[in-house]
């Protein structure tokens, strides 16, 4: 019989998408992913079967926690201003802020499966500012995400 589970998956997916947030997937080794979970090699393997097996659990793990909440919040406001306003605040703010951004243009074009979570994460979006903006929705998600990526393409401090 195998022994139990010593560690806890929800701390290591989150500790592997403020990885695969700061240094993209190319940029994170597993080396890097074993340091920062504190789970053996072997153990994450076992659990998540390769590195881009874990990546795609952080990427569904950050649309479900993070983006489908946000655009909830935004979907409910009706006022434009408001409902723009909050999507460049909140959407894709949380600890693995830029995730969805650096897989749109780091894994999509070369996996498929990435760049099925990344259109589910732009729909979303899209949908939320909808009942807002219209059939204009498309162009303020695309606003929002371009807000977002010259704000992640900003130099950072040391401190951050």
């Amino acid at each position: 019989m195998g022994r139990p589970r010593a560690f806890d998956t929800g701390q290591a997916i989150t500790a592997a998408a403020a990885l695969f947030a700061a240094h993209g997937y190319e940029g994170t080794s597993v080396d890097d992913l074993v340091t920062a979970t504190g789970v053996h090699r072997g153990s994450l393997y076992k659990v998540f079967g390769s590195k881009r097996s874990l990546h795609l659990t952080v990427l569904r793990d950050h649309l479900d926690h993070e983006i489908r909440p946000a655009t909830d919040a935004i979907a409910a406001l009706t006022d434009p201003a408001q409902s723009l306003a909050a999507a460049i605040a909140s959407y894709d703010g949380g600890p693995a802020a830029g995730l969805l951004l650096l897989a749109a243009a780091e894994r999509a074009p070369h996996d498929p499966e990435v760049a099925a979570l990344v259109a589910e994460g732009v729909t979303a979006l899209e949908d939320a500012l909808r009942p807002s903006h219209g059939d204009a929705a498309p162009q303020f998600a695309s606003t929002v995400l371009g807000t977002r990526l010259r704000m992640r393409a900003q130099p950072r401090s040391k401190e951050n």
